[in-house]
């Protein structure tokens, strides 16, 4: 059925640059915060043209609470026998190798698994992610919002599972493979983006430790309410902003600094050793930031729009590595 919905390219018009193969990617989490873990995963492996090869699924052992039993479905009595996530990379890896990991808004399916690979003290071997919701705006597809179900409706895909890590990999693969299909067609170029594998990993002293360790789980069906999105507020800089960084320059303690897209060294990580060194770490950008840190300075997102639109000054994570090293002091008042 999902043949006639997109006229198929044929072998000869077949863009040369697209990628030779696709592991279609569906984690579900314990929560959606940086010390959140994978208690579940499934990956849909595709050829070049989209075709389903063999898929995988696991439940994972967190070591933790299960979070919000009442999305997933996962509760600490079905998770307590699964395998930990070290137990179970070589394979997950195994799947990832040498393929494009397509995942519906992937960039949090990528940093979940960045960041059980770096607790594993090992890398995912993924280098480039493809969201289907960038490639469903590439292609102008009328949905209604950017939800996996309404992609699944508009292609004719039954969705029987719901926040299942299984079900939701099927239902993207059928989805994705009319997707890249029309984008063939049409001659579209694929929202490719870069996955940096996490270099350093530091989790929260406050993250709670229960599991195999410990005897098993604590009764109940989650976190109490609001406890399993923790949000993390940093003391406000004690110095002025002394203006926008300049080329060649040192940086100097209060310049407002932001970040965009992924880093090698985990996020909240390069955040501390900013603040340490006397940087305002900034969520957003305006005028008033002083730079901009990002690996993909070609992105949209908004605030790489944003410092182009201020010509505020941009470099990349291991510039500003070095910059790090020797920051000026703050001017006295």
């Amino acid at each position: 059925m999902l043949e006639d919905l997109t006229t198929a390219a044929s072998p000869a018009s077949w863009p040369a640059a697209y990628p030779q193969g696709y592991a279609v990617v569906d984690v579900e989490t314990t929560g959606l915060a940086r010390d959140d873990r994978i208690i579940s995963a499934a990956v849909y492996r595709l050829d070049a043209r989209g075709e389903v090869q063999d898929h995988w699924y696991t439940m994972v052992n967190p070591e933790r609470d299960p979070g919000p039993v009442w999305i997933h479905g996962l509760t600490s009595e079905m998770l307590e026998g699964a395998p930990l996530f070290q137990e179970i990379a070589e394979e997950f890896a195994d799947r990832l190798a040498d393929r494009v990991l397509v995942a519906h808004n992937a960039v949090f399916d990528w940093s979940m698994i960045a960041r059980e690979y770096a607790r594993a003290e090992r890398e995912a071997p993924v280098r480039q992610r493809l969201c289907t919701i960038a490639l469903s705006k590439e292609l102008g597809l009328p949905l209604p919002n950017h939800k996996l179900e309404s992609l699944a409706a508009h292609f004719g895909v039954v969705q029987q599972r719901a926040h299942h890590a299984l079900d939701d990999a099927r239902v993207l693969a059928e989805a994705f493979r009319p997707s890249l299909r029309a984008a063939a067609r049409d001659g579209v170029r694929l929202p490719l983006l870069e996955c940096r594998p996490l270099k350093e990993w530091s989790d929260s002293p406050a993250t709670p430790r229960i599991g195999r360790q410990s005897g098993g789980y604590p009764s109940g069906s989650g976190y109490p309410s609001g406890s399993w999105r923790p949000s993390r507020k940093r003391p406000a800089c004690p110095y002025p902003n002394p203006g926008r960084y300049e080329e060649g320059k040192p940086l100097k303690q209060g310049m407002r600094v932001a970040f965009s897209g992924d880093t090698s060294v985990d996020r909240e990580l390069l955040e501390d050793r900013a603040v340490e060194a006397g940087l305002h770490v900034a969520t957003s950008l305006s005028r008033l930031t002083s730079l901009l840190v990002t690996n993909d300075p070609d992105s949209s997102t908004s605030k790489v729009v944003k410092a182009k639109q201020f010509g505020t000054p941009v470099i990349d994570e291991a510039a500003f590595g070095q910059l790090l090293g020797d920051v000026e002091p703050a001017t006295e008042r």
